[in-house]
């Protein structure tokens, strides 16, 4: 008897799960590592992690509701319009929170204390989001949708903020006395919130998903698995 294929959208389900389960330790690392250092773009980063936890929840927790319930066109369309707009609030409110924070501190802040947590957590986050940057971008192209366009977008975003992280880190890490080091923290800082800030308004468009907004397959025949 031959095996049924895989269902494609339990393979989505799983990997917004995953997500979930690896972005709720992230907020809690972050905020120590901003105990234990003085960096702008720390505080920044733990920000944007508890901020865009949020957003991660509540995708998984739509999908997951069309998948169980499977709603009218209207009301999945509504019910991805809510994740999409659960990317953009958090893309958003972190860059403002982060770009207010940046422009409080340009005039007296010197960076400093023990970056070393908060670097490793930034280095782990790259690879992990870069991992799910092409699971959701392969997810989006197999089928075009709000929900899985909009955490593209927000793990294309995380990946970009990480490496602005790293970097402002490095610096403050290795020379947390000089003068071009506190520019650099800042620079972090500012990169941060514009991207973040930028990504939230593609966020809102819903760029790349013109004419799709269901992400879950409609009942009938199973869709044949993608790539991913």
């Amino acid at each position: 008897m031959a095996r049924p294929p895989p269902d494609p959208d339990a393979r989505r389900e799983r990997t917004l799960l995953v997500a979930l389960l690896l972005s709720a330790w992230a907020p809690f690392v972050t905020g120590w590592a901003v105990v234990l250092s003085q960096s702008t773009t720390q505080v920044a980063d733990f920000v944007r992690r508890s901020v865009e936890l949020t957003a991660v929840a509540v995708g998984w927790a739509v999908f997951r509701r069309l998948r169980r319930r499977e709603p009218a066109p209207a009301d999945a369309a509504r019910l991805e319009r809510i994740a999409a707009w659960a990317v953009a609030a958090a893309l958003g409110v972190s860059g403002g929170v982060t770009l207010l924070l940046a422009l409080r501190r340009v005039t007296d802040f010197a960076p400093g204390g023990d970056v070393r947590l908060g670097l490793l957590v930034a280095v782990l986050g790259l690879l992990t989001n870069g991992w799910f940057w092409r699971r959701y971008a392969s997810f989006a192209r197999e089928r075009p949708g709000r929900l899985m366009e909009g955490q593209r977008t927000l793990y294309r975003a995380k990946v970009a903020v990480d490496a602005c992280v790293i970097a402002a880190l490095t610096s403050v890490a290795l020379a947390p006395g000089r003068p071009a080091t506190r520019w650099i923290d800042l620079a972090g800082s500012f990169a941060v919130a514009l991207y973040l800030l930028w990504s939230a308004g593609r966020a809102v468009s819903g760029r790349g998903t013109a004419g799709a907004t269901v992400a879950v397959a409609p009942p009938g025949p199973a869709a044949p698995p993608g790539g991913g």
